[in-house]
């Protein structure tokens, strides 16, 4: 049971799973136990992430231990054809198409939690606010519930202090296999490349305005310091102020480093960090793009209200033309640029980010009718494991402590 757009691009979008396969090796390794354990025989797994090629090998690891996996995007932008059909053809039910609009794209979340899951992996918090508000009907097996976000954790953190959590959830975005590696090498990697592929600009020489200086952000910031931009970071936290500009990077609010950005990259999950009154003093051609999660951090809506002329000047860059002549570029409509323009983060750094999500679903399972609905730490032994696995898979080893210097951190005598 899928809902795809064309079965026959499948060929494609398996040589691109096949690809990623070939480096992700943690997950492969939990693949190889999953199928010999079967933790979730029996089980219904809804899954809404980013619909492409590293997404698919979750999918495909999941159905290996037993589930029956639903598999849907979590962007109308990100979804790749190719790949949905190839994962479709390979037996996970998908359900997911390349630039719906808002209306479809919804359609397409509820038709995957049609099944009733037992689980769910979120990014971005759109199943479990479905499973909360109008398909309050299909959550009647849930036992619980996994995150990728920092924005989706902040809205479930929100949603457990109202006392409407659907279900207990996994903060996975807040593990040390995810946050240390995906947030900020993966982002920094991915929302650079797709920049420069898109506009066939360079970064050196360029100034790059950074909206937020979180994991994401710093990530961004530093990859783009490394390739020769003068970087100016914006921040309303004062300590990540302070560590942007112990990093070399300056420091300033959004209204006035918005005269001087030639690319803006926001990375904050908030809404409104590029409105009209900086769009009124940016430079003519500047661009303009979002490495966060949802798109309403740069307020395209205005622009597209109030653009004398709008037109697509490349594939993915919207031109926006003002009343005074300047023209602002827009890429990937203000959504998630490395994926909207890009292929998304690295194989490698997903592969530990997925690890944290089959881990993390295992031990759901493995825990059901004892959680409380609330949102939960990744225990310590699942992060381990991954930096285990990863180090061995990238032939690397380190120091491991001898019981003496184990017992002499542990107590309070420095003998």
């Amino acid at each position: 049971m899928s809902n795809i757009k064309d079965a026959s691009l499948a060929p494609s979008g398996r040589k691109k799973i096949e690809w990623v396969r070939s480096f992700m090796p943690a997950l492969s390794k939990i693949e190889e136990q999953f199928e010999k354990e079967q933790p979730f025989k029996g089980m219904r797994i809804a899954v809404s992430v980013h619909l492409e090629a590293k997404t698919a090998n979750l999918g495909l690891v999941l159905k290996k231990g037993g589930a029956d996996v639903y598999l849907t995007g979590s962007n109308p932008l990100t979804t790749q054809d190719d790949v949905a059909a190839a994962v479709a053809e390979m037996g996970v039910n998908t359900f997911g198409k390349y630039g719906v609009d808002a209306e479809e794209y919804e359609a397409l979340l509820v038709e995957t939690l049609s099944c009733h899951p037992h689980l769910v992996v979120d990014d971005g918090g759109d199943l479990v606010n479905l499973l909360g508000g109008k398909c309050r009907e299909y959550a009647d097996c849930l036992i619980g519930g996994c995150e990728e976000t920092t924005t989706g954790i902040l809205r479930l953190k929100a949603r457990e202090r109202e006392g409407i959590l659907p279900c207990p959830m996994m903060a996975v975005n807040d593990a040390k296999a995810k946050h240390y590696y995906d947030n900020k090498y993966g982002t920094g990697q991915s929302a650079l490349t797709a920049i420069m592929d898109t506009t066939n600009l360079i970064v050196a020489g360029k100034t790059v305005v950074v909206a937020g200086y979180g994991w994401c952000g710093k990530g961004t910031a530093l990859r783009a310091k490394g390739m020769g931009a003068d970087v100016i970071v914006t921040e309303i936290d004062p300590f990540k102020a302070l560590d942007a500009t112990m990093d070399g990077l300056r420091i300033m609010p959004m209204d006035e480093a918005a005269k001087y950005g030639d690319i803006f990259i926001t990375v904050t999950g908030c809404k409104d960090v590029i409105t009209e009154k900086h769009f009124a003093v940016m430079k003519d051609q500047a661009i303009l793009c979002n490495a966060g999660h949802f798109d309403c951090e740069v307020d395209v809506a205005y622009l597209r209200a109030n653009a004398v002329k709008a037109e697509e000047r490349r594939q993915n860059i919207m031109g926006y033309t003002l009343a005074d002549g300047r023209t602002l570029n827009v890429l990937g409509e203000g959504r998630l640029v490395n994926l909207a323009c890009g292929m998304g983060h690295p194989a490698e750094i997903m592969d530990m980010s997925f690890s944290v999500q089959a881990l993390s679903l295992k031990w759901l399972a493995e825990h059901k009718g004892e959680l409380v609905r609330k949102v939960y730490a990744i225990p310590d032994s699942i992060d381990e494991e991954i930096g285990w696995a990863k180090l061995a898979a990238m032939g690397l080893s380190i120091d491991v402590l001898t019981p003496e210097q184990e017992a002499y951190l542990a107590g309070w005598q420095s003998e």
